[in-house]
């Protein structure tokens, strides 16, 4: 009998992580998630736990890692991704995007093994193309609030690609943007969470600025498949994951109070320093080299969102209204 390919998945209790982690059981590996819990849950891991090819490791990429055993692919997941937790914790994103990179690129190297890094939409700071392509080079303000998760990831970027140059590691870079669905915190901080937060309990949502700054939402069982078909891939440059389906927040917080029947109302606030004004990706390069196009519209996808976030609500003994 054929030994199962490992997986290690770093991050792997996140939100996208721990959808990886499922995913990849279900297709016949074995599956380890390294993670530190730092914004990460065990309760995402419920599920799966307990599966005898699972495995979860208490562990911080950026001290040493040292594996037995063969890994066939190495997922970098492992980063603080909303703005308010690099907001929080702005030096231990730079060290988890630049030391935590660099442990994983060295583990992946001694392995043999395949490595994928999930990058961000946010390498492009607030674009002055649109939509975005991945030829277009950014405009981040390297010393903004915003830098210490923009910088790490442009920084992961560099060294991921040098590492293919320079010592041959099959290396894979997704740039993803905004991403939703189940297992997301509800203290999360970003446009979905927030929003449907607000609505279902009855608060005010709450919109920066005049709400016109727009975002494209992806399922995350869209992109689940979409880092799946780039890990198995041979492309060694970044691509762009997302959906291309552009809205701005304020019809976004409109489409939640909508489909929630809240009867909350919209308020807004300032518009935090170097929040981008558009977010669209330009997936012609994922269609054509992956044969990979979102397939879950936002209402159906929020259909399906809804149900997880008004049960972690009412777990937590929070009133609905």
């Amino acid at each position: 009998m054929t030994e199962k390919k490992h997986i290690l998945v770093a991050g792997g209790a996140g939100f996208i992580g721990s959808h990886l982690c499922e995913y990849f059981l279900g297709q016949g590996y074995r599956v380890t998630c390294l993670d530190n819990l730092i914004t990460g849950r065990e309760e995402n891991l419920a599920s799966f736990k307990n599966h005898p090819d699972f495995s979860f490791v208490l562990k911080d990429v950026i001290s040493p890692i040292e594996w037995e055993g063969d890994i066939y692919a190495v997922l970098n997941l492992a980063s603080l991704a909303s703005p308010k937790e690099y907001y929080k914790y702005p030096i231990e994103t730079l060290k988890v995007g630049s030391i935590g990179t660099l442990n994983l690129l060295e583990l992946a190297k001694a392995k043999k093994a395949r490595y994928l890094l999930t990058s961000t939409s946010e390498v492009y700071g607030d674009p002055q193309v649109h939509p975005q392509r991945e030829d277009y080079w950014g405009n981040v303000n390297p010393i903004g609030p915003r830098s210490c998760y923009d910088e790490s990831k442009r920084f992961s970027e560099s060294l991921t690609i040098f590492f293919h140059r320079v010592h041959g590691v099959q290396t894979r870079i997704a740039r993803i943007f905004n991403t939703y669905g189940s297992r997301m915190r509800l203290d999360d901080g970003r446009a979905l969470p927030a929003f449907l937060t607000q609505a279902l309990t009855g608060k005010e949502v709450t919109v920066f600025g005049d709400g016109s700054q727009t975002r494209s939402f992806c399922f995350v069982g869209d992109m689940v498949e979409g880092l799946a078909k780039l890990l198995f891939s041979e492309e060694t440059t970044p691509i762009n994951l997302g959906n291309p389906d552009e809205i701005t927040l304020l019809q976004f917080a409109e489409m939640v109070l909508k489909m929630t029947q809240s009867k909350s109302r919209i308020v807004f606030q300032s518009l935090p320093e170097d929040d981008p004004r558009l977010r669209k990706p330009d997936i012609t390069k994922a269609g054509r080299v992956l044969g990979w196009h979102p397939k879950v519209a936002l209402e159906l996808g929020l259909q399906q969102t809804i149900p997880y976030f008004l049960s972690q609500l009412e777990q937590c003994g929070t009133k609905i209204v």
